[in-house]
């Protein structure tokens, strides 16, 4: 049996966080995804965890460090400077996926993630496929 990737999903929203655990546990039959309710501590509560993550998800709008300071943290680091991130956001203008292009995303997904498409997205991005999924 193949091993199940590990994903990381950091969100303030609990109900983000618990579609996110849904979509992982029961559309793709996962074992489950680490959520971070804040950013607060977030290189330290990253670099804890083990084993490190293979997918990480960011909200864009959270505090105390947006998606934007938590994208600069990982790729400043060392061990996870080449991990795959994705940009979760419900603000889908394009000047913001422009921004979240030239900051170094690997892809992005509009929120509300739809529970059809996310299979399909999720094998995209193990697939190392940059996506963009914005509607």
């Amino acid at each position: 049996m193949a091993v199940s990737p590990v994903l990381l999903y950091v969100d303030d929203d609990s109900t983000s966080r618990q579609v996110m655990e849904m979509l992982v546990t029961y559309s793709l039959g996962w074992p489950g995804v680490v959520l971070f309710e804040d950013s607060e501590n977030f290189i330290e509560r990253v670099e804890s965890l083990s084993p490190a993550p293979d997918v990480i998800f960011l909200d864009i709008h959270i505090q105390p460090h947006d998606g934007f300071a938590m994208l600069k943290m990982l790729r400043a680091h060392k061990k996870f400077s080449r991990t795959t991130v994705i940009a979760l956001t419900a603000s889908v203008m394009n000047e913001e996926v422009d921004l979240l292009k030239k900051a170094g995303f690997d892809g992005g997904i509009a929120k509300p993630i739809s529970m059809n498409e996310f299979p399909e997205l999720m094998q995209r991005v193990l697939n190392g496929e940059k996506i963009w999924h914005i509607r």
